[in-house]
This record gives C-alpha cells, structure tokens and sequence, in this order.
C-alpha cells in the first residue's frame, strides 16, 4: 500500500535541504579532439607532482617505462617504486616498454643485428632478434612483478626516440610497434629553462598542441631547473578549455 499523502508531503521537506546542498552535476565537455599524453620514465624527481595534477584533472597517460637511476638514489624498477607504479595502475593508465637499461640504438650491424650503445658511461652491445626482444620486455615483467594488474601495451618507444631500421623490423618481430611523438608533441621539459622559461613553453603547448597529438614528457628531467610539471596544471586547462580532450594510446598505437 502506498504511503498517504502526509508522509509523502515530508519526506519532500525533509529531501529539499539535501537537494538544495547537492552540487549541480558537472557539464560534460565537449571534445573537439584528443591528445595522448606518454611519459617517460626520466629523473623522477616530479613523478608525484605530476601524478598529482594528473589525478585532479582526471586525465589518463601511457607510461613508457625504463629501468632508470632517480633523485633519490635508486631506480624507477626498484621494489622502493612499488607503490608509485601500483598507484597509477589504479588510476587507470596503461603502460609500454621503453627498454630496459635505456640505451640508444646506433645504427644495424648486419641483417637481425643492431649496435645498442650506453649514451652516459662505458657499454655497447649488438643485439640479436633474442636479445632484443629480452630488452623490451623486461620492463614490462618487471613491472608485472611490481604493480599486477597493469595494462600493457604492445608498443615500445627508443630512447630519445632514436630506431634503426633493423630495431624497427626486429621489435615488430616481437609482437611491439614503435611509437614515438607528434610535431607539437614534444613540449620542451628536457630544454634548459633559462632559454627555455616555463611561461613561453606552456604558451606555445597550449597553442600549438592538435587534436590527434601524441606528447612525450618525463617524470622529471635532471638538468632542467624549473621543471615544466610547475606549468602543467596551466597547459592541461589550457588544452581542455579549447576542448581537448586526453586518452591513452590505443593498443595499435597513433600513427
């Protein structure tokens, strides 16, 4: 039996107040195009600072991992970065290989061979078919280890986005396509930021970036100063105020 018309004249009085308090609901945004934020392992000094940012804007990435030294003595694949990796896991972004002792390519020595060579110390190996599909995907069990559950992606990226032509053909061989960044994907955190200041480089961001763009950044890069995480805030609502929105990569990659 349905209640009498008393009962249901106070509930409605007692329901106005909450409803009077309750927040209007967000107005969905209008997306006129997305942009693909990655970021690469790199110094770590502003990983929680960026995650931050990231979280209250509620925007996804691709994180191209890499076992790196970091600010605080260790390395980004240490078990001391455990909880960093499963929080990301969390927020809901995927992952890709970005090798895994960070090495660069430097040029093919002979069909299903190519020079990987140590850019900050002693070290060059060739590697083969089999030792390189084990460079790209130790990252990736590796952060299996740390963080179960993550979403990973059959895409690797070259360290400073330097391939050959044989580590292309040898990595696709391995199931993974290279994915690098877009014209105006690359938003400046590695320049030095006394010619390059914060305030010119969110500018051009936030007028250059395009729908379909895919942006490369780094948890922190040792020599710049400023860091370009103390303008990111400022370039995410810039782009999204133009109606931009963010994803992460697709398993296929962006072209």
């Amino acid at each position: 039996m349905p209640p009498f018309p008393g009962a249901l004249h106070r509930r409605a009085l007692l329901a106005a107040p909450l409803l009077a308090m309750a927040p209007p609901p967000a107005a969905a945004q209008t997306c006129r195009g997305t942009v693909h934020l990655t970021i690469d392992t790199g110094w770590s000094r502003e990983a929680e600072a960026i995650a931050a940012t990231l979280r209250r804007h509620q925007v996804r990435a691709t994180l191209f991992l890499a076992d790196e030294p970091t600010f605080r003595g260790d390395r980004t694949l240490d078990d001391s970065w455990a909880p960093f990796w499963r929080a990301r896991v969390a927020e809901g972004h995927n992952f890709a290989s970005h090798t895994w002792r960070h090495w660069y390519f430097r040029g093919d020595a002979g069909p299903g061979q190519t020079r990987y060579v140590n850019r900050t110390g002693p070290g060059a190996e060739t590697l083969t078919q089999a030792t390189l599909c084990a460079e790209l995907a130790r990252p990736m069990e590796r952060l299996r280890q740390l963080a179960p559950g993550a979403e990973v992606l059959p895409l690797w990226r070259a360290p400073g986005g330097i391939t050959t032509p044989g580590a292309l053909a040898m990595a696709a061989a391995c199931g993974l396509r290279h994915q690098g960044w877009t014209a105006n994907g690359f938003w400046g955190d590695e320049l030095d930021s006394a010619a390059h200041p914060n305030a010119v480089l969110a500018r051009r961001a936030i007028a250059t970036t395009r729908p379909g763009e895919v942006v490369v950044l780094h948890w922190g890069v040792r020599s710049r100063r400023d860091p370009l995480a103390h303008v990111l805030d400022e370039i995410i609502a810039g782009l999204k105020a133009r109606g931009l929105c963010f994803a992460p990569l697709p398993a296929a990659g962006v072209a």
